[in-house]
């Protein structure tokens, strides 16, 4: 097969790196790609919400299969306008993806299902939003209904903080359209835990799952960045058989059932971010596709052939696959720019690329080819720039040789967590 992964980012890296594994595939494309997709790839550059251009590329390449891997191109309907042109696309429809594309759905949907998630209220008003927050005990968390890169989140200690939110998404519109709509919801603790299924319509594949960092700085300090870095699988008190059979059958398969009976099947990945509290497990969100920093800690993970589950699930055929995860584990450090996730400069060379083990992997995300007069170095070009991560027998093992191979490769500013996969607190607020 010829495949067009769609995307920029270390889980599109990652994605390509994975599918390049399967003996099916033969050729692969990676729009717009990186300098890590172009070592395993060719890139295309084409943006990854250019669905018109991403279509006629596809035609012209006689290209078999296409998996989008972002959330912006899944929300504005890229698999919807693939099926129109004939063209075999991975992803939920536009339809489904407003699981991710809009809080306000997904809280509805969980609602319609019995599935447990904090108590929450909508609002398209700024004054009716700041009237309510009035009478909201604190902490509160305040979020953009639509897509934000994953910086639409407020966890506020104070009124003053949850005001600030506030006014920042609906009157400032930080987030854009995204901001239109707000939810203001209740502030639970306990452990935050991401898993990942495929999904064809009602069945649910054998999940995985994994635990993310989304403060900037160590110790869960700073601002909320798109991820720092994760670890898979979750310590053994937080994941569990009994833990996946709860969360299977009061979450996952009722929300795919759900969506069965509103119309719009879901075929996929679906993420659930979760929060363990003493009640019990409880819904955050769910996302439309694969997560990042997880993805790189996943898929080192997954054994069963990607090539084939991606197409079993697109093809509605997922049930007759056997979905199988390795035991190891896999830790991930993200490695980004001087000043993220506020203003940050790029067009550094990152320097000790060559020199990382066999035994760890490095995924691109904001990085490009200097490319001037032939010249193939590296360069930074985003603010996430890459992740290096690692498979061993255990925990502390994958940890220890991703940090030994992230200290080898440096460029101008460049900064990352040292505690990621560290012992963890057992609560925290979201």
């Amino acid at each position: 097969m010829k495949i067009l992964v769609v995307g920029s980012g270390s889980r599109e890296h990652a994605i390509a790196w994975k599918l390049s594994q399967s003996a099916t595939v033969e050729r692969i494309f990676v729009a717009p790609g990186n300098a890590g997709t172009h070592a395993i790839a060719r890139n295309i550059p084409i943006g990854a919400e250019d669905i018109a251009a991403l279509i006629a590329f596809a035609r012209d390449n006689a290209i078999d299969f296409t998996v989008i891997g972002p959330e912006a191109p899944l929300a504005i309907g890229i698999v919807d306008a693939f099926t129109d042109a004939g063209l075999l696309a991975f992803g939920p429809t536009q339809a489904a993806a407003r699981i991710e594309s809009s809080k306000a759905f997904a809280k509805t949907l969980m609602a319609d299902c019995a599935v447990p998630t904090p108590g929450w209220a909508a609002f398209h008003d700024y004054e009716a939003a700041n009237a309510y927050l009035a009478a909201c005990p604190m902490p509160i968390v305040v979020k953009a209904d639509g897509l934000a890169a994953g910086k639409g989140v407020t966890v506020a200690q104070t009124r003053r903080e949850a005001q600030d939110a506030l006014r920042e998404a609906m009157l400032d519109r930080q987030f854009g359209a995204a901001g239109d709509t707000v939810l203001i919801e209740e502030c639970i603790q306990g452990q935050e835990v991401s898993v990942f299924a495929f999904v064809d319509g009602d069945y649910v594949s054998p999940m995985v799952a994994a635990c993310d960092y989304k403060r900037v700085g160590d110790g869960d300090t700073g601002a909320n960045t798109g991820g720092m870095g994760s670890f898979s699988p979750p310590l053994p008190q937080h994941w569990n058989s009994d833990m996946e059979s709860l969360v299977r059958g009061s979450i996952m398969e009722p929300v795919a059932r759900g969506m069965v009976n509103i119309g719009c099947p879901y075929r996929g990945i679906l993420y659930l971010g979760m929060m363990l509290t003493d009640e019990g497990p409880k819904v955050l969100e769910f996302n439309c596709r694969l997560g990042d920093p997880e993805t790189q800690v996943i898929l080192p993970r997954l054994q069963t052939d990607l090539a084939e589950t991606l197409l079993a699930t697109s093809r509605g055929e997922l049930q007759g696959m056997q979905i199988k995860w390795d035991n190891r584990a896999c830790v991930g450090v993200v490695a980004a720019s001087g000043g993220y996730p506020a203003a940050y400069t790029t067009g550094y060379a990152i320097d000790g690329l060559e020199d990382v083990d066999n035994g760890a992997i490095v995924f691109h995300a904001g990085t490009k080819l200097a490319d001037a007069d032939g010249d193939q170095s590296v360069l930074t070009d985003g603010g996430r720039v890459f992740t290096v991560a690692a498979l061993a027998d255990d925990i502390a093992q994958a940890r220890a040789i991703a940090y030994d191979n992230i200290k080898r490769i440096t460029f101008k500013d460049g900064f990352y967590r040292a505690d990621i996969a560290t012992p963890i607190p057992t609560t925290k607020s979201q």
